[in-house]
């Protein structure tokens, strides 16, 4: 009889400890994919904000199309790129557009002195700060869960659940981490 009760102890010590690791990737999947959907807001209200900022913008620098073409083009391709990699790519080219238009904003006092311009301005350099947290949070809650899904033994409960590691929501270009730099 003692044996049955040693198999049935270690039978119910696997089943707890495989609950209590089932239970963690959860967690884990359910915090990255509420860390993606924070990144999600933020990105919607920068977009929102893009059009505003262009026709602020359009009025004192006309001869400046170029640049709003090629933040028309980074927000529509943002707004309509599904996997991770190309919503990555497509944001950090919006980032770099609104750099050049503020970099442009610099030649023109009078824009800069625009009451409705600076109000964007902040905004959107608020929005900024809040996209690199939203980022920095969901890269954290990404590294956890890979961790988890690749650590022994939840690695081999992970394989059973079809866990999947996913990627990180990073620049993927060196080039984008350089200044804009504007040359008239």
């Amino acid at each position: 009889m003692s044996a049955l009760w040693i198999i049935l102890i270690i039978v119910i010590l696997a089943i707890l400890i495989t609950a209590g690791i089932f239970n963690r990737l959860v967690t884990l999947k359910n915090r990255s994919e509420e860390a993606w959907s924070d990144i999600d807001v933020q990105l919607k209200r920068r977009h929102d904000l893009i059009p505003n900022l262009v026709e602020s913008v359009k009025g004192y620098a006309k001869h400046e199309k170029e640049l709003f073409e090629k933040i028309t083009e980074a927000r529509s391709n943002a707004i309509s790129s599904k996997s991770m990699e190309d919503k990555a790519k497509a944001e950090n080219q919006i980032t770099a557009a609104l750099k050049s238009v503020f970099a442009v904003a610099e030649n023109y006092p009078t824009l800069k002195a625009n009451e409705n311009f600076i109000e964007l301005q902040r905004e959107i350099t608020d929005t900024e700060d809040k996209i690199q947290a939203a980022r920095r949070f969901y890269n954290g809650n990404i590294r956890d869960l890979n961790i988890a899904i690749e650590s022994f033994p939840s690695n081999i409960i992970a394989g059973m659940f079809k866990y999947q590691k996913k990627e990180l929501f990073e620049l993927t270009d060196a080039g984008e981490r350089e200044n804009i730099q504007v040359k008239f």
